[in-house]
Order: C-alpha cells, then structure tokens, then sequence
C-alpha cells in the first residue's frame, strides 16, 4: 500500500514536470529575460555602475562593458563584500558565503544571496520530482536517504554566514524529509573524513537505505567500508536501494567499480551543482545530458575551449551553441558574479531541450609539448582500455614527464588499479590508442617523434586518499584533478611502487 508520502509524490512531481517544461521550451526567451532582470537589479550597485549597466540594452552592449574574469580578477569586489559592505555585486549583502579551497586562489568567498539560495535548494528536489515522474517510481521516498556532505557547523564573518556549499545546503532540506534523512546531525558535524565516514557506516548498516547520494570518489570509499565489515556487496546489504544521486565529477570512470561494489545494477541521477549556482540535472534516464538550468538567476555565456585562450575570444549565448563543441561555461547570476569563469568545460549533447555534460576543467589540461588534453580525452581513453577488459581502476591522475632520464618526453599516468591489467605495457597502448584517436596534436606529436607513447606508474593501494589526507583535503566537495600541466603533484608522491 501507498504511504501519503509516496501518492503525494506524483502528482508533485508532475506539476514540477509542467512548470520546467514551460521554460525549456521557450529557452531563449527565459535566458534574455534572466539577463534584463540581472543588470536592472544590479545597476545601481558598485559593479553596476563601474561598468555602465544603464546602457546595456543587449548582450552585445553586456560583452563591451563587463570583461570576462575569474575569481582572481573578481577579487577586489569580493574582499569588499567580505569586509562587510553593501551594494557592491548585488543589492544589498549575501545571504552567506560557500567557501570553497581553490586550487589557485587558496580560500574562495561565493557570495549566495537571497535570490540565488532557493535554486541550490530546488534543482536537487526537481531532479527527484523528474525522475518520479518519467520512471512512476516512488518506493524510495519511505525509506532512508544518505546525503554525503560537509559539515554543515557555520561560522560567521561581518555579519555574514560562511561555510561549505553542502553544509548551508543541510539547513534548507525540507521538513518532509528530514525524518528520512541520514547521517544524524552530530556525524554530519564530524570534520575528520574518515572518523565521518566510520560513523556514517555504523549509523546507516540496520536502516532501509533507499537513496545513496554525494561525489563518487566519497561514495566509493564509504561503499568500500560497508563490503569490508559485512563481507557483502551493498546491493544485498540494502534491498531496497535502487537510486544513486551524484555529481561534481564524471561518473563513467567508477562506472564499472560502482557496478562491483553494489553488485548489481541501480538507477542513478546526475546533478552539476557547484557553489556559483546549480547549473544543470539529469532530468530523464533515456538521453545523455543534464538540463541547463535556464530559468535560475543565471544568465549563460559559452567560448570555445580551444578559442578560449587567445585575445578577445567570442562570446556567445545559448542560441549559437553548437551539439560536440567543447566550451568554457560563464555565467553571470543573482548572487553577483559576472562574465564569470568557473573553470569548466561543457559539451551540449542536445539543444531541444539544451542538456551538457561536464567535459572538464579548462585549468586541468596538458599541453606541455602543445598537445592540449583535456579531461573528457583522458577519461574516454581509460573508459575504452576497461571496457570489456579484465582490469578495474580506483582513480588516476595524468601528468607530462618533460625531462626523462632517457628517451623522449611523455605523458605519465599515475593509476591506482583494483585490478591489474595482466600486460601492463598493452594496456598503455590501448589507452594510448584512443588518446591518439581523439585528439590531433597528440596524434601528430607521437607520430612525428616528438613524444613517446605514454607510460604507466603504479599507485599503491589507497595512495591517492593518503596524498588527499596528507595535502588536508580528504573528503566533502573535494577531487583529485584529473590532469595537470606540470608535476607538482607527484613531486613528493611517495605512494607509487
């Protein structure tokens, strides 16, 4: 029998359906509204005036005034915000700050206002709704879900509220779910990941889990856990388990490692949330892609990754996006960022609706001999050497080996197997293979004697979550990039055999 939680569910899920199908299907004019309603609302603050918002009738006017930054170049406007004053990004002060620790920058300050808040909280919620309403599933609902997340203590700072984007996330879930929902509050409090991970294991082994939702890498290890204490996969552990809810990275590299560990097949729901906004969710099970989410206080500008880099690049809105471009994401939105570069790079797969995939970071590449690898390049060259192979890997980072002790300069990949690849050298070259397959200057590097074929450094096990521990970021939104330009991750790697 129904519980009232679950036939309420429905037709929830179908008015959501409605009302997002309304916008994505006029999503030009849902994004010019987006951006009239932004610079109106901001042209009377600090970066408003300083950048002429009164006269911007048009993206092309948008595109003259406003440069595009990163948080770096941003930085003076948010260090006033940070000190408290008023009115510089967006009207009035935020809400909190999403503090982030950045690669580059040391430690970010998101600023997340009263207008940007509700979409961080609706487009996780919408994703399920979808789900329900394409699938008719609805079992889930009554039994217990797991949100892996930061903790969400918050500390203060002029006034202003400040921590983890999941944390300030973990005080708006709404109150129908919040007896379903694990860990308790004092696990989620724990800082330490591992001792988090611990509790959240013995907190979760007797319940009816039904959804397991977070980043895979995080997932992984406390799926690992749980098979080590019962000896079972965590598909026979939790019956009822049947929806994984993930995001933050590409989940088709653990793809076959989630397989083993949960021992059987399970519904999953991607999301791309990030403490700048949530830009986009899986929003049906049939196509590949997550829905741009239009309609959100964020107003949408694309460059070609391989343009980006050059002087004064083209700009362009959703309505000259071409399906397979590989572009950097900018955005400007609610919560005052402007022609803000996030860092990644998206890939439309469809434009009616428009769904992207997360291709990777434009600051995570290699191109020390000019190869310029990107993320999406490496991960389909690993999915492919595993695919229908006997091997299963943990995780891996690529990095380039300009001075070698002899031969010609390479791309080392540090890879943490599972299990290992009987011909360790073949499986370089299958992956060689099809880095070469898809990427042309790589291709004519290796062909014209510039570059070896790639080479293979074993990672003991558990060596990438010992160099996270060891650099103080293990655990919560944190990743292990994918590629880098140089080898300062390796540089002191003493986890490799």
């Amino acid at each position: 029998m129904l519980s009232i939680k679950s036939a309420l569910a429905k037709p929830f899920a179908k008015r959501v359906y409605k009302s997002i199908a309304k916008w994505s299907k006029n999503p030009i004019e849902t994004q010019q509204k987006v951006f009239q309603e932004l610079i109106a609302t901001a042209a009377s603050t600090q970066f408003g005036k300083d950048h002429d918002f009164v006269s911007i009738n048009s993206h092309e006017d948008f595109v003259k005034r406003v440069p595009v930054r990163d948080y770096e170049a941003l930085k003076p406007y948010v260090e006033k915000v940070v000190a408290g004053e008023e009115n510089i990004l967006w009207k009035g002060k935020p809400l909190y700050f999403a503090k982030t620790s950045g690669t580059t920058s040391g430690a970010k300050y998101i600023p997340i206002t009263k207008e940007s808040m509700p979409s961080h909280v609706k487009a996780a919620r919408n994703a399920i709704l979808m789900y329900i309403h394409e699938t008719g599933n609805t079992k889930f609902v009554d039994g217990k879900m797991i949100f892996l997340q930061g903790s969400p203590i918050l500390n203060e700072k002029n006034g202003i509220k400040l921590g983890r984007l999941s944390g300030i996330v973990a005080h708006y879930v709404p109150k129908y779910l919040q007896k379903n929902r694990l860990p308790s509050w004092e696990t989620n409090c724990i800082e330490d990941w591992e001792t988090k991970v611990d509790a959240i294991v013995e907190e979760t082994l007797p319940e009816n889990m039904t959804v397991i939702s977070g980043i895979p890498s995080w997932v992984q290890m406390y799926f690992e856990k749980l098979v080590q204490k019962t000896g079972k996969p965590v598909g026979d552990i939790f019956k009822n388990f049947n929806l994984f809810i993930f995001g933050g990275v590409n989940y088709e590299p653990y793809r076959s490692k989630f397989e083993s560990l949960i021992g059987r097949q399970v519904d999953s729901i991607e999301l791309y949330p990030a403490s700048e906004g949530f830009f986009a969710f899986q929003d049906t099970q049939h196509k590949k892609g997550m829905l741009l989410q239009l309609n959100s206080g964020i107003f949408y500008e694309f460059v070609k990754a391989d343009e980006f880099f050059k002087k004064n690049p083209k700009r362009i809105t959703i309505k000259d996006v071409e399906i397979g471009v590989n572009y950097v994401m900018i955005i400007s939105t609610n919560a005052g960022l402007w022609a803000y570069n996030i860092g990644d790079t998206v890939e439309f797969t469809s434009i009616e609706p428009y769904r992207v995939i997360v291709s990777g970071r434009i600051k995570h590449f290699i191109s020390a001999f000019g190869e310029h690898v990107i993320g999406k390049e490496v991960e389909q060259a690993m999915q492919e050497a595993t695919t229908n192979a006997d091997v299963s890997v943990t995780e891996f980072t690529v990095v380039p080996q300009i001075n070698p002790v002899e031969g010609l300069p390479y791309h080392e990949w540090f890879i943490e197997f599972e299990k290992e690849p009987e011909d360790i050298l073949a499986f370089a070259q299958k992956i060689d293979a099809s880095l070469q397959k898809q990427n042309v200057y790589y291709f004519d590097l290796i062909e014209g004697k510039v570059l070896q074929t790639l080479k293979i450094t074993r990672v003991k096990k558990g060596g990438f979550k010992n160099y996270m521990k060891s650099i103080g970021k293990l655990g919560g939104q944190n990743k292990l990039p994918r590629l880098s330009n140089d080898r300062k991750i390796v540089e002191d790697f003493p986890y490799t055999y």
